[in-house]
């Protein structure tokens, strides 16, 4: 374990227990995959609840105390919308064009979560204590003049419309299932694992071979996420027709 992981996991042990004593909810800063990871694993009681302000995010926040404090204590976090001001001249903006533009701004990583990029703009999730600072002076992304909104991001975004669809697989095994879900070869789905890449429940995942449970989600970095709903049947050739929901 690194210093900089220690430290980390000191950082939640603190948030949980200032939470506890104060009968108070608080709240760690942006977390990316990896450090979710980090923070699951400690198991403290009760667990730590994560958002990321729509389903599916990869970001997230982590809030600590009794769950029942949930509704009383807000989520610190607003929506901002970066919009062009002329669609027409605009650039195709991509996620990198709009995260640099908030970097050289002096934000820092951890106060932003995820950034959802659409035809018409980019939807950035983060700390309410940014988020003056970003709107007041934000106004180009590359050579593109931009505004920013606080706002409500639309309905299809906080719930998206859900997916589902079928994959053959020899087992319910991660890998199989990784691998048939994006069209990957058992080496191209063992590099991800190798590489840190997987992530089952907001758990870091380097055993491809561990076999699913019926609701797991799957995180995969650079690919999306999915949520294993169980085999449905046995095909002739003995293999498995399974659910997927993404």
């Amino acid at each position: 374990m690194t210093d900089d992981e220690k430290m980390l996991k000191k950082r939640f042990a603190e948030l949980s227990s200032r939470a506890l004593s104060r009968n108070i909810r608080t709240f760690s800063d942006f977390l990316t995959m990896a450090e979710q990871d980090d923070l699951l694993s400690l198991r403290l009681r009760p667990e730590p609840a994560l958002f990321g302000g729509y389903p599916g995010a990869e970001r997230r926040l982590a809030a600590f105390g009794e769950e029942e404090l949930a509704d009383s204590f807000p989520i610190p976090a607003v929506w901002i919308f970066i919009s062009p001001l002329s669609l027409k001249f605009a650039e195709k903006l991509t996620h990198r064009d709009f995260l640099g533009a908030l970097m050289s701004l002096g934000v820092k990583r951890e106060t932003m979560g995820d950034i959802v990029v659409t035809e018409n703009g980019a939807w950035l999730y983060c700390l309410d204590t940014v988020s003056e600072h970003i709107v007041r002076e934000l106004t180009q992304v590359r050579k593109t003049p931009v505004k920013c909104e606080i706002k409500t991001p639309p309905e299809e975004l906080l719930s998206p419309e859900k997916q589902e669809r079928e994959v053959v697989i020899a087992a319910p095994r991660a890998d199989a299932l990784i691998s048939a879900v994006y069209n990957l070869s058992r080496s191209e789905a063992k590099e991800l694992f190798s590489k840190g890449l997987v992530f089952i429940n907001s758990r870091l995942l380097e055993n491809g071979a561990k076999e699913l449970s019926e609701g797991d989600t799957v995180s995969v970095r650079g690919h999306g996420r999915f949520t294993y709903l169980g085999t449905v049947r046995e095909t002739k050739k003995g293999k498995l027709r399974a659910r997927v929901e993404y």
